[in-house]
């Protein structure tokens, strides 16, 4: 999967991201990625479970299928922010987010956050 793929795929799930995605001027793997790591910010402080949950199974799949530039860009931007978008969120609802990611996307992320701690 591409770019392109990615963002008609995010836009099957979130079709209020159309408009995001095409004011971007330059679109390639990171913007796409980025949009919808917004988007799936957003709806963390809106507590938009239902939409969040299969935004994350969506990132979930774009990660596993897609490209060396898409997952690339899905450990730099969405698995790098993560941690931002949590932050502040309650135990309960922090677990119930990292329940709808992947182990890998997990195995990810903690090596980021252990990283830093070296």
């Amino acid at each position: 999967m591409n770019y392109l793929e990615a963002a008609q795929e995010i836009t099957d799930v979130v079709p209020d991201i159309q408009n995001e995605l095409e004011k971007n001027t330059t679109q390639n793997s990171y913007s796409v990625i980025q949009t919808f790591t917004d988007c799936i910010k957003n709806m963390i402080r809106q507590n938009d479970r239902n939409l969040l949950f299969k935004s994350l199974q969506k990132m979930d799949e774009i990660y596993k299928n897609g490209d060396i530039k898409l997952r690339n860009a899905v450990e730099s931007t969405f698995i790098y922010s993560l941690d931002n978008f949590t932050t502040f969120c309650n135990e309960e609802y922090r677990k119930a987010i990292f329940t709808h990611i992947s182990q890998d996307l997990q195995k990810i992320y903690s090596k980021q956050i252990y990283k830093h701690g070296m």
